[in-house]
């Protein structure tokens, strides 16, 4: 069995959707921390400059991967694996946001989102599971969002595909109870990202408020009246990975200002 305290320094991180906004903020908060980190996204030219930006190929790799294509999530693994060593650490961040009313969410949209959000992180924790049983160790977090605790109108397939990121999260969390792996959900608000820049950009076309009215509609949920910062969800991370949290699984971690579920 591997040391269930050792430290992310002595670790080797995938992470997906890790070329901007929260992935790349996860990525450079594991790296900082010692840990070697495979950089998993499909721009190749923003994962090289956060991979050059963490120190190199000793300490990061870009690989360049659709977390939706099985075959590409092999490969994907195989690369880090041959770098790195076997995956300690998992953090499935990689998403996609779509709003429209229901009558307009054709199934393009529908697959699109569902096959991101919840089969990526399906395909991605089916190959890092068997590396994490064989050390003895594991740390999987599933960036889901505020949205898969309690929905929202417009969000009909986001929201569907964060809820089963969030029971996906709890069953595998029981199914690893025994095994030193912790399984958890990072359920952010609307963060600073280009995610949130492109909806107040959606808002104020069809809408005609300005950028600030438009702004002041996503923080609205918000009881501290702002954006979440991508370094408050990364810190939530990283601490799911450190040593003493060992107990902590099967969790969903609101970082929403104080934004509160039922």
């Amino acid at each position: 069995m591997s040391d269930s305290t050792a430290a992310p320094a002595s670790r080797h991180a995938f992470v997906t959707g890790a070329s901007r906004g929260i992935g790349a903020s996860i990525a450079a908060a594991l790296a900082a921390e010692g840990a070697k980190v495979s950089l998993v996204g499909r721009d190749a030219a923003r994962l090289a400059e956060v991979a050059a930006g963490l120190g190199g190929a000793n300490r990061a790799i870009p690989i360049v991967a659709d977390v939706t294509d099985t075959a590409a999530v092999k490969e994907a693994f195989a690369a880090a694996r041959r770098q790195f060593g076997p995956v300690h650490i998992l953090v499935n961040n990689a998403g996609q946001a779509a709003a429209a009313t229901f009558a307009n969410t054709d199934e393009a949209l529908w697959n699109r989102i569902i096959g991101v959000n919840l089969t990526g992180t399906y395909l991605c924790t089916r190959e890092a599971v068997p590396d994490m049983l064989q050390a003895g160790f594991g740390r999987v977090v599933n960036i889901a969002s505020i949205a898969g605790l309690r929905g929202a109108a417009y969000i009909s397939a986001y929201a569907t595909s964060k809820h089963a990121v969030i029971g996906f999260t709890r069953s595998l969390a029981l199914e690893y109870a025994t095994r030193n792996i912790t399984v958890n959900a990072v359920c952010p608000g609307y963060t600073d990202t280009e995610i949130v820049k492109r909806a107040v950009d959606n808002i104020m076309r069809k809408t005609g408020r300005s950028e600030s009215e438009a702004m002041a509609t996503l923080t609205a949920t918000n009881p501290q009246g702002r954006l979440i910062a991508p370094a408050e969800v990364s810190n939530a991370v990283l601490w799911l990975c450190r040593p003493g949290t060992e107990s902590v699984t099967g969790q969903s971690i609101v970082i929403a200002g104080g934004e509160v579920t039922t």
